[in-house]
């Protein structure tokens, strides 16, 4: 009975299993296996060479700044938009009146697509006509220049993905505070709990596992931006906030060196892999406690 409740199993799981490896795992074999190799497409032809990629690929100073950039980004805004997210869902884990509008509000940006996303903050950032050099200039400040500034345009990204994915971070939060008995609160309150020993003594440490998680989702996704950088900035000014997406575009796509783009990938994806197998073990030793 267990052999024929197994073999059902494996039949039940076998549609499943053969599409992630047609779909997901057939596709990063191959990057993995032109990340070894020199590819002419116009000739068709492939010749293999080893680690020479990777070695062209640390050896690139373009590449370098991208891997900063693209880790200054990530651990920047992920930090910020898990503690705006944070702060959000205690606001509104509460009864008030209007509650319900305010979260539709606070979700809106996450809703829209990100080339309209970058499209409104674009118009925003405008130089001459902006709406932000536009208060700046009611207030008696000179404009800035939010995208073209060198030192500037990295941070006016992250304001733009900050203000839509913050978001998708107080939902989870929210989620895991809604999740927490009464019950637990209301007893620590009887017992004179202060409001801020409440919050970070039992509140907090209840909602860990979420908060971590929302961290995890957005230093994996911050980790892989392409979408924004490429309608608001192009890279530019320079290369001041070309990333690791747009280094591995432009070498795959407009210099059709496709192997040095493929090992770009594959560094890009065991970075991925790491992360996720450090919220693996933590979620592996929260459930052993």
């Amino acid at each position: 009975m267990l052999f024929t409740d197994r073999r059902q199993l494996v039949l039940l799981l076998l549609p499943a299993a053969l599409l992630l490896v047609v779909f997901a795992l057939a596709p990063v074999v191959q990057v993995a296996v032109y990340s070894f190799q020199a590819i002419d497409f116009a000739a068709d032809t492939a010749r293999w060479v080893g680690l020479a990629n990777y070695a062209t690929l640390f050896g690139d100073w373009f590449f370098r700044v991208d891997i900063g950039n693209t880790v200054r980004f990530a651990v920047v805004a992920s930090l910020v938009q898990v503690g705006l997210g944070t702060a959000l869902a205690l606001l509104l884990n509460r009864e008030f009146r209007g509650r319900g509008a305010v979260l539709s509000v606070v979700v809106y940006p996450m809703m829209l697509s990100t080339l309209v996303c970058s499209a409104i903050w674009r118009s925003w950032f405008h130089y001459d006509v902006g709406v932000l050099n536009g208060a700046l200039g009611w207030l008696g400040l000179p404009p800035v220049a939010w995208l073209s500034d060198p030192g500037l345009a990295l941070w006016s990204v992250m304001l733009v993905d900050t203000w839509q994915w913050t978001p998708m971070t107080t939902l989870i939060v929210l989620a895991g505070l809604q999740s927490i008995p009464p019950e637990i609160v209301e007893a620590a309150r009887t017992d004179g709990a202060r409001p801020w020993v409440l919050l970070t003594r039992i509140v907090l440490p209840l909602v860990r596992g979420q908060i971590f998680l929302a961290l995890l989702l957005r230093l994996i996704d911050t980790f892989k931006l392409f979408d924004k950088v490429y309608a608001l900035t192009g890279g530019g000014p320079g290369n001041a906030t070309e990333t690791m997406s747009m280094y591995v575009y432009q070498k795959g796509f407009k210099f059709f060196d496709v192997g040095l783009a493929a090992a770009a990938s594959v560094v890009m994806m065991a970075i991925a892999c790491a992360l996720c197998a450090v919220y693996a073990a933590q979620a592996m030793r929260g459930s052993a406690k």
